[in-house]
């Protein structure tokens, strides 16, 4: 059965919550099922979860449903863990725009949610160079990219806020394998090329974060990383 004919995919956007609860049950069940997804059976799932979190009410249940769903990365095999990941930062990027001002905090939830749980599959791969790569190719070329006006600066500038929080907290332990140059990597090339101004700076604000410097104890490996230029002239961050 192919996830569009699965019943729960349209249970999803019910009105009642017991009929999505039972649905997102079902859902993190038949994901973690070892199959092969398309990417354009993806982005229809994700139209239903989409819409489940649309429909929820009340903060609390808000945040459980989105922890719910990002959770949903936990399950799935490796192999449908990226296409998942991009198939949610497509529809985020595609209905931003059209999310009110009542219903926007819980996105932003949900957004911050999904980030964290990019960071945390990296790093219990040991932020393996195969899954860093095309993680990060993903949120290049999506919730980042540089170019491409139908991603919503406000998608955008959310990301970059989060990007070093979450970060933070996917590498509690501080393990030294942590490749930071190169997840710092999307944050870089925003904060440089970005062709509005107001972006640039917000993603240079991000890469001036404290924690960057204290990351590790590098010593005097920080004086051999090149400085970021900001817009204003003045010194960036040191990564």
């Amino acid at each position: 059965m192919s996830i569009q004919q699965a019943p729960f995919v349209k249970q999803l956007a019910a009105n009642d919550r017991p009929t999505r609860d039972k649905a997102v049950a079902s859902l993190r069940t038949y994901l973690s099922g070892n199959r092969k997804f398309e990417q354009l059976d993806l982005l229809k799932l994700w139209k239903g979860l989409f819409f489940c979190m649309w429909m929820s009410d009340r903060p609390r249940t808000q945040q459980r449903l989105a922890i719910d769903l990002a959770a949903m990365v936990d399950v799935l095999p490796d192999e449908n863990i990226t296409p998942f990941l991009e198939a949610f930062w497509n529809t985020m990027a595609r209905e931003w725009n059209g999310i009110d001002i009542l219903r926007m905090d819980k996105f932003l939830f949900l957004v911050r949610g999904y980030l964290n749980a990019t960071f945390n599959y990296l790093a219990r791969t040991g932020w393996g160079t195969t899954a860093v790569e095309q993680n990060l190719d993903v949120l290049s070329s999506i919730p980042l990219n540089l170019t491409d006006q139908k991603i919503p600066n406000g998608l955008r500038y959310h990301v970059i806020d989060i990007y070093v929080d979450e970060l933070d907290k996917a590498d509690t332990p501080r393990t030294d394998n942590l490749p930071l140059q190169r997840l710092l990597e999307p944050l870089r090339r925003v904060g440089n090329d970005s062709p509005t101004k107001s972006v640039r700076t917000r993603a240079n604000d991000a890469l001036a974060d404290a924690r960057l410097r204290n990351w590790f104890d590098l010593g005097d490996s920080l004086s051999q990383v090149s400085i970021v230029k900001g817009d204003n002239g003045g010194q960036g961050s040191p990564f």
